[in-house]
């Protein structure tokens, strides 16, 4: 478990890195267009859960405190935790890179906001969805569409 709880990092990394260091490359829209970005950590999490179904059902379909501490409290299921924090961030951070490029919203501002849904994701949302309003409420200059490869 100890392998895949660290590959499972490396496997999500390089888009995070792609969306916060260089968001306007036009490597950057096609490789977060691609379903593999969501998918492959997706995959790698119902690889996880499927052998462990039944226990995790028991846990998460009538919820006690215990039962998530026993739940989390072994390596495998801080694995699967892991892999389901990282794929629900990634979603949500792609969902963000993709509404803030449609938006125009300045990379000097997207990257911070980006780099704090990587590391904690309900915040990093919480903090683009102020973002989002600020930049609706601001009056400013008809631009044209961003292209693709800008």
């Amino acid at each position: 478990m100890s392998l895949i709880f660290r590959l499972s990092s490396v496997l999500v990394l390089p888009f995070w890195a792609m969306v916060i260091l260089v968001p306007r490359w036009r490597w950057t829209a096609r490789m977060m267009h691609s379903l593999f970005v969501t998918i492959a950590p997706a995959g790698l999490y119902a690889v996880l859960v499927l052998p462990r179904l039944e226990h995790i059902w028991r846990a998460v379909s009538q919820p006690t405190l215990g039962g998530i501490v026993t739940l989390l409290g072994s390596p495998a299921g801080a694995t699967i935790a892991w892999v389901h924090f990282l794929t629900f961030d990634l979603f949500v951070g792609r969902w963000i890179y993709f509404d803030s490029q449609e938006r125009r919203i300045s990379p000097w501002i997207m990257a911070p906001v980006l780099f704090l849904t990587l590391m904690m994701g309900p915040a990093g949302f919480v903090s683009y969805l102020i973002v989002r309003s600020l930049f609706a409420l601001s009056p400013e200059p008809a631009k044209a569409p961003l292209q693709s490869g800008q």
